[in-house]
């Protein structure tokens, strides 16, 4: 199931304030045929999948509040104009948020003011629980990435589980802290999905079953039991790792979480669990713009798959958290990226 832009009406979004985007493209002095080029252009640039041809029509209607932008559109009207969501009208912002900062333009990312880029993503990072200690890892990827060209990481390796619910944005923030530090990502999905839907058939299911008794009970296992035996191929040759999966069943178990901490500790690696927080909204959307045939069913039945998920949720572990609600810390990783001069990279 694909969704279309025209099925969210701008008007029915709370916060949405059309007239912003409009003024912001006034205010660069570009007309909408112009407007859609360099969106175009700065999606292109980006690596962002799914902007569709940005015509002066479609921009007219994001502006006059007719037709609300898709996630696509939102992340590349904030690189296009250097603006968060709530700069550009789309939302309101959230407590505490950042907005209305001006970032380092790409022809000065040389002179080491993008850092600030970098750090504004990173410090979306917070502690989920009181013992976590979240500038501990802040500061490990951010030396990682300063030191990637000069000579490695001093500190001990680092196991970096990342983890949330479906459509949550985990993947593209691990993928973020990946370009980052140089680590390897292992992300359960391609990693395992040929081996869970050649199980699922041959055990008489179907190959995109998520749901059911069968996959949680007898394909599951198998399938985390694959990405951790992979986890562990790397941390054994001192490798940090960045995982990705939704680890709810495992981060909420704390007997699971000290056998891989202990395991782990013995050969000199730090773990650090990481949940993404998102809201209902955010997930359904992000879900049905990736149309995965994986994901059918949730959205086939939205309201029976949301009645099974506590939003309120968090690892029974000590713990980081980053509040990607309403797609804030992918956004700053997305203006990140554009002030490092790298890829957005979006499923």
């Amino acid at each position: 199931m694909t969704m279309s832009e025209g099925q969210t009406v701008g008007k029915q979004r709370a916060g949405w304030r059309p007239d912003r985007l409009r003024e912001q493209r006034e205010a660069h002095g570009l007309t909408l045929e112009k407007a859609g080029e360099r969106l175009r252009a700065v999606a292109e640039q980006a690596k962002l999948k799914g902007i569709p041809a940005a015509n002066p029509q479609t921009l007219w209607q994001h502006e006059q509040g007719e037709v609300f932008p898709g996630p696509h559109y939102r992340r590349a009207y904030c690189l296009l104009y250097r603006a968060t969501e709530p700069d550009l009208g789309f939302r309101t912002a959230l407590p505490g948020e950042e907005s209305s900062f001006k970032l380092t333009p790409l022809d000065d990312r040389l002179n080491g003011s993008h850092v600030l880029a970098v750090e504004r993503a990173i410090h979306r990072i917070a502690p989920g629980s009181d013992e976590a200690d979240h500038f501990d890892l802040q500061q490990r990827i951010i030396d990682a990435w300063k030191r990637r060209h000069t000579g490695g990481d001093p500190h001990r390796p680092v196991l970096l589980l990342v983890g949330g619910f479906a459509g949550s944005g985990k993947t593209e923030l691990a993928r973020f802290f990946v370009q980052l530090t140089g680590w390897p990502l292992l992300d359960k999905d391609p990693l395992t999905r040929p081996l869970v839907e050649r199980l699922l058939v041959a055990l008489g299911g179907d190959a995109n079953d998520r749901h059911t008794d069968l996959y949680r009970e007898q394909v599951r296992p198998v399938e985390y039991d694959c990405l951790m035996q992979s986890a562990m191929a790397n941390i054994r040759c001192g490798i940090s790792t960045v995982l990705t999966a939704p680890f709810i069943a495992e981060m909420t178990d704390p007997a699971w979480m000290q056998r891989l901490t202990n395991r782990a500790d013995s050969m000199g690696v730090d773990v650090f669990p990481v949940w993404v927080r998102c809201d209902e909204e955010s997930m359904r959307e992000y879900i049905g713009f990736r149309s995965a045939a994986r994901d059918a069913w949730k959205l086939a039945r939205w309201d029976e798959y949301i009645a099974t998920i506590d939003l309120d949720l968090r690892p029974a572990v000590p713990h980081l958290v980053v509040d990607n609600r309403l797609g804030t810390a992918v956004t700053l990783a997305d203006q990140a990226r554009q002030a490092m001069g790298v890829g957005v990279m979006y499923t």
